[in-house]
This record gives C-alpha cells, structure tokens and sequence, in this order.
C-alpha cells in the first residue's frame, strides 16, 4: 500500500495523462478544471468523450484505445457507473496509474472499479483531485485537500 504522497507523486511523474468525461460544455465541470490544469503544466492531455470530437479547442477521443501512442496514466472523471469500463480498458492497455476523481461530492469513485483496478496491479488513487497535489496544486485545492481527507474524500493510503 502506497502514501497518498507517493501514490500522487507517481501519478503526476506521467506525461502522457487522459481524461474522462470532459465535456463539451465546461461552466462546472471538474473534469474540464483537470484538464485544463494538466495542460497548463505542460502535460500532453487527452480529453475522452464518446459524444463529442472536440472540446476545449482540443481533439476528444471516444474512448482510451483512440488516443494515438497510448496513454500512461488516466483521471476517470465520470459518474461511477462508467468507472468499471474504463478500468477494464485501462488494464487491457497496460496502465498502470488511475486516478478517480472527487472532491465533496460523490464524485466518480466506484470501489467495485478500484478493486478489479488493483486486482490488474493498477495503483488507483480512489478519491481527491490531482490540482489539490504537487506540480498541478493552486491555492483553493490546497485549502480543500485536508478537509476532504478528514471527510476521506482524499484517501491517505492507496
């Protein structure tokens, strides 16, 4: 079992990074603030949405086989209920790193999925946002990330 610390320290050392559910729409979406944080980092980002072919000025993927090269690591930022498909496709494709977003909400954790993830020796971080840690952090996610961890919305082992 991993830190949180290091569980997001090898996660953002990807940088090849997908992100689900990025919507075409972004006003409230947390998926589009991930990855647009990733890109402004200097992450190659890839948004995956099966209803859309462009989002965020970007090309959008239907699904993490028709990213061109692969991925390396993917933010499932979808409701929960999607979370075992894309899990599934991540261990068919070798990723090894998923992070399943969630802030105060329920977010997209689905421990059916994080399970069969790490059944498949994928590290899965179950909850918290990848802009509450290292190179991808501002302020406002920083102030969240403890309250969220007290609520075990962040996990502090993965």
């Amino acid at each position: 079992m991993l830190t949180m610390k290091q569980a997001t320290s090898e996660f953002l050392a990807q940088h090849r990074i997908a992100v689900t559910g990025v919507s075409r729409n972004p006003q409230g979406h947390g998926s589009n603030v991930v990855y647009q944080r990733l890109k402004d980092r200097g992450y190659e980002v890839f948004a995956i949405n099966p209803n859309a072919d462009r989002v965020e000025g970007d090309p959008c993927y239907p699904d993490l086989r028709s990213v061109p090269g692969g991925v390396d690591a993917v933010v499932i930022a979808t409701s929960p209920a999607h979370g075992a498909d894309t899990m599934r496709e991540c261990a068919e494709l070798g990723v090894k790193h998923v992070w399943m977003h969630r802030g105060p909400g329920a977010g997209s954790v689905s421990p059916a999925a994080a399970a069969d993830g790490r059944a498949h020796g994928i590290t899965v971080i179950d909850g918290g946002c990848p802009c509450m840690f290292g190179p991808t952090a501002d302020v406002g996610h920083k102030m969240m990330r403890p309250v969220l961890t007290l609520t075990r919305n962040v996990p502090r082992k993965v």
